[in-house]
C-alpha cells in the first residue's frame, strides 16, 4: 500500500449478514427459540426437590420477548398470515401478558397492531410493558364473564371486541392448533435433544394447555413410559399464566390422552418455592414456575429418573407481586 494512502479509502464495504458463530442477527426473530437455537436447561442443586431425581428447568425467559409465549405468537402469526387472515387486520388476543407482549413485538417487526384484553389482576409491569410496545390494553374484571368461567372474563371480552369490529382478527391461543404446533415442532424436540432422550417426567402450568399438549404428544412418540405432568393453582389463585378449570373452562386445544396428571399446588407453596429458586439457586423465575418446581414434591420417581420442569418466564415482571409475597420480611443492611 502507498505511502500515506488512507486504509478507509481501499476497504470495500460488505454488508454483514446472520452468522450464527459469532451470534450476528440480522433481526431479533432469529433469536426465537428451536432445535437449532434452544432455550436452556439448568440443573437444579440444592432445593429439596432436587435429592428426589435429576431435575432440570427450561427457562423460557430467555427467549427475545421473555416468555414461553414467544414460541406460542410465532406460530400463531405465521398460521394467520399463511391463511391470509393477517393483512389489514389488527390482532386481538385475550391474554395474561405474555402472548400478548410477544405478539405485540411482532407485529413492531411486522407493521400490524395489537389489541390485548387482560384481567385487571395482572401485574403493572406486563401492562407497562404492552404500552411501550404501542398495544392496546384493555383491563377486564372477572364478572365481565357468565357465572360458570368466572375466571375468563379477558376471552369474553376479546371474542364480544372481535364480533363488533370487522377490523379485528383473533390470534385465540386456547382454540388455534397452531398453539400446539409450535411445542411440537420446538419445545418437545429441544428436551429430547437436551436431555439425551433420558427425559421420564415433563412439568408444565396449566393455561391453554398448547405446551403440555404440544410437547406431550411429541414425547410420547419417542417414549411412551414419559410422563407428562399438568400443574394446576388452587380456586381464587394468584399465579398469572394458569388457569384452575373449575373456574374457567377448558381450552379446546387440550388433549388430555396425552396428560397424565393433574398436581394442584395452591399459592403459599408457590410462592415459597419461587423464593428458594431465587435465594438457592439464583434463578430469577415468575411465580408459576414456583408451583410447577413445588409440584415435584407429588411425584414419586425413582432415584435416576430425569425431570423437565418448565420456567415460563422470568419474575422481573412481578415485582409488585413480590412485594406482597415478601410481606414484612426483614430485608438485610448492607
Amino acid at each position: 500500500m502507498p505511502k500515506g494512502t488512507d486504509v478507509t479509502t481501499t476497504r470495500k464495504h460488505r454488508r454483514l449478514s446472520s452468522d450464527a458463530d459469532t451470534r450476528r442477527c440480522t433481526d431479533i426473530r432469529e433469536r426465537l427459540p428451536d432445535v437449532l437455537n434452544p432455550t436452556p436447561l439448568v440443573r437444579l442443586n440444592r432445593i429439596e426437590v432436587a435429592s428426589r431425581m435429576e431435575t432440570f428447568v427450561k427457562l423460557e425467559w430467555m427467549s427475545p420477548f421473555g416468555s414461553i409465549k414467544d414460541r406460542t405468537a410465532r406460530f400463531l402469526v405465521a398460521g394467520l398470515a399463511e391463511r391470509g387472515e393477517l393483512a389489514d387486520h389488527q390482532v386481538i388476543e385475550a391474554s395474561s401478558g405474555n402472548t400478548a407482549i410477544a405478539l405485540a413485538a411482532l407485529g413492531a417487526l411486522d407493521g400490524f397492531r395489537v389489541t390485548t384484553t387482560i384481567p385487571d389482576g395482572v401485574p403493572d409491569e406486563k401492562k407497562i410493558v404492552l404500552r411501550m410496545l404501542v398495544a392496546e390494553v384493555w383491563e377486564t374484571p372477572d364478572d365481565v364473564c357468565p357465572v360458570d368461567h368466572p375466571k375468563d372474563g379477558a376471552i369474553a371480552l376479546a371474542r364480544s371486541l372481535l364480533v363488533s369490529d370487522e377490523s379485528y382478527v383473533m390470534a385465540d391461543q386456547y382454540e388455534n392448533l397452531d398453539n400446539i404446533k409450535a411445542h411440537y415442532e420446538t419445545t418437545g424436540p429441544e428436551i429430547w435433544a437436551q436431555t439425551e432422550g433420558q427425559v421420564r417426567w415433563f412439568l408444565a402450568g396449566l393455561g391453554t394447555t398448547g405446551t403440555l399438549t404440544g410437547v406431550g404428544r411429541f414425547l410420547k412418540e419417542q417414549n411412551p413410559s414419559i410422563r407428562i405432568i399438568g400443574v394446576e393453582p388452587g380456586p381464587g389463585h394468584r399465579i398469572p399464566g394458569m388457569k384452575n378449570f373449575d373456574e374457567a373452562k377448558t381450552p379446546g386445544i387440550a388433549d388430555w390422552s396425552v396428560i397424565d396428571e393433574i398436581i394442584r399446588v395452591n399459592d403459599e407453596p408457590a410462592y415459597e418455592t419461587t423464593k428458594r429458586l431465587w435465594r438457592e439457586e439464583a434463578l430469577m423465575v415468575g411465580p408459576s414456575t414456583g408451583a410447577v418446581v413445588a409440584a415435584i414434591e407429588q411425584l414419586d420417581p425413582s432415584p435416576n429418573d430425569v425431570a423437565v420442569a418448565i420456567s415460563a418466564d422470568s419474575g422481573l415482571k412481578y415485582t409488585s407481586y413480590f412485594r406482597d409475597i415478601l410481606g414484612n420480611e426483614g430485608i438485610p443492611r448492607t
